[in-house]
């Protein structure tokens, strides 16, 4: 993991093409803004592992139901 300090409006750039700035610091809450092409999700991390889940949940279950019809 990188770790880096920035202030209020200062940024990162990751691949060229992703920018990450830092909008508002308030106590132990930052905003940060997220500048991405349209092609690359984002989101948060609690979010992306309940998609994980659930897409593993689907797939587990599609595959029990299509044994299911084979035998």
């Amino acid at each position: 993991m990188l770790a880096l300090s920035r202030k209020k409006n200062e940024a990162i750039v990751i691949n060229n093409n992703i920018e990450i700035t830092v909008l508002d610091i308030r106590g132990d809450q930052i905003k940060l803004g997220i500048s991405a092409p349209k092609d690359i999700p984002i989101y948060r991390k609690e979010v992306y592992i309940q998609i994980q889940n659930e897409n593993r949940q689907a797939t587990d279950t599609a595959g029990i139901d299509a044994l299911k019809k084979l035998l």
